[in-house]
C-alpha cells in the first residue's frame, strides 16, 4: 500500500482577513491551529494550517489570508466543495450551531446514501459536513464547545467542477489509482481503497458553466498524500510519462511536494507524510509560535 496515493493530504484555500479566518476555524468549527507560518512565495502573508491534534494528513486545511483580496467565483476548472467527515448523529448539533452563530447553511440533505450539511465560511468557501457510510474511527480535536461526539474528524471528499471530466478522471484512475465508484446525474464519485477515509474525489460535469475565478473564498490547490520522498518521485515519473508538466521536488518544511496542473485546470500537489508538523514544535505547542522557513529567519 505504501507506494500508492493515500487519499488526500491537505487542501489549501485563500482567505481575506487572517483574524476572522482564525476565529472561524478554531472557535466555530473547532479545528486545531497546528501551524502558523508564512507563504514561501509571499513571506509577508501568513500561512495558517488547521487540523487534528497532530496535523495528520487527510485532516489539514490551510489558508493564505490576503487582506483586501476580491471574492472568488465558483465555476468550472476548480475545486468547488470541501467535504468533512463528522460523527453519526452530529448534524443536528451543527445545524443548531450554525443558526446560533449566523453561519450561512442549507438544510440537511443526502447524496450517495450519506447525509450532509452544506455551509459557507466567512469568505464564501463552500463545505459539506458528511456522515459517512463506513465508520470513521479518526478522533477529532475537542474544544470546550465541541466534544468527540460532534467533532470534525478530517476530510471526506473534494468536489471538482469541470466542463469535461474525461481527462481529469484519467489522471485520477491511471496515475493516482482511483476507481469510479458510482454516478448520479452529473456527479461522479471516485475513490481509492489505499486508505479508509479522506479518499473520495467527486467530479461534477457541467458542460455549459462558466470558468470560476480563484480568489478569496476559493481553493488554491488540493494535495494528495504519499508515504515518503521515494514514492513521491515515483509519481513524478508517472506524471511526466503522461505528458504533463510537473515541478521538481520542493521542501515545504513539513512535507516534500510536487505540483502540476491537471488537464481540467485544477492545481494538484503530491505531498509526503514526512517529516510532519512536530519537526519544529512539540505536539503540545503546535500552532502557538510563528515558525519561519530558514530563508526568512533574518
Amino acid at each position: 500500500m505504501e507506494d500508492r496515493i493515500l487519499g488526500l493530504h491537505h487542501i489549501t484555500a485563500i482567505a481575506g482577513d487572517a483574524k476572522r479566518n482564525f476565529n472561524f476555524y478554531t472557535n466555530v468549527l473547532g479545528l486545531r491551529l497546528v501551524k502558523k507560518t508564512v507563504n514561501f512565495d509571499d513571506p509577508y502573508t501568513y500561512h495558517l494550517y488547521y487540523g487534528d491534534k497532530v496535523g495528520t494528513p487527510g485532516t489539514i486545511l490551510t489558508f493564505f489570508p490576503w487582506e483586501g483580496m476580491q471574492n472568488g467565483r465558483r465555476g468550472t476548472r476548480q475545486v468547488t466543495e470541501i467535504g468533512y467527515s463528522v460523527p453519526e448523529g452530529s448534524l443536528d448539533f451543527w445545524l443548531k450551531r450554525f443558526s446560533e452563530k449566523n453561519i450561512i447553511h442549507n438544510k440537511i440533505a443526502e447524496k450517495f446514501g450519506e447525509q450532509y450539511l452544506t455551509f459557507l465560511d466567512p469568505d464564501g468557501l463552500k463545505f459539506e459536513l458528511t456522515v459517512v457510510k463506513s465508520e470513521d474511527k479518526r478522533v477529532g480535536w475537542e474544544t470546550e464547545d465541541i466534544n468527540a461526539s460532534n467533532a470534525i474528524k478530517g476530510f471526506h471528499h473534494v468536489t471538482i467542477t469541470t466542463n469535461n471530466r474525461t481527462q481529469t478522471a484519467k489522471v485520477l484512475t491511471e496515475i493516482f489509482g482511483y476507481k469510479l465508484l458510482e454516478s448520479h446525474v452529473n456527479r461522479h464519485r471516485f475513490v481509492t481503497d489505499a486508505v479508509e477515509h479522506a479518499n473520495v474525489v467527486d467530479l461534477v460535469e457541467t458542460a455549459g458553466e462558466a470558468v470560476g475565478h480563484v480568489a478569496s473564498g476559493s481553493v488554491h490547490h488540493v494535495a494528495f498524500r504519499v508515504k515518503n520522498s521515494a514514492v513521491l518521485m515515483e509519481f513524478r515519473d508517472k506524471v511526466v510519462a503522461a505528458g504533463l508538466q510537473i515541478t521538481e521536488k520542493i521542501d515545504r518544511n513539513y512535507f516534500y511536494s510536487l505540483y502540476f496542473r491537471e488537464p481540467g485546470g485544477v492545481l494538484f500537489e503530491i505531498a509526503t507524510d514526512e517529516p510532519g508538523f512536530s519537526v519544529d514544535e512539540s505536539v503540545e505547542e503546535l500552532g502557538t509560535n510563528l515558525k519561519l522557513p530558514a530563508q526568512y529567519e533574518g
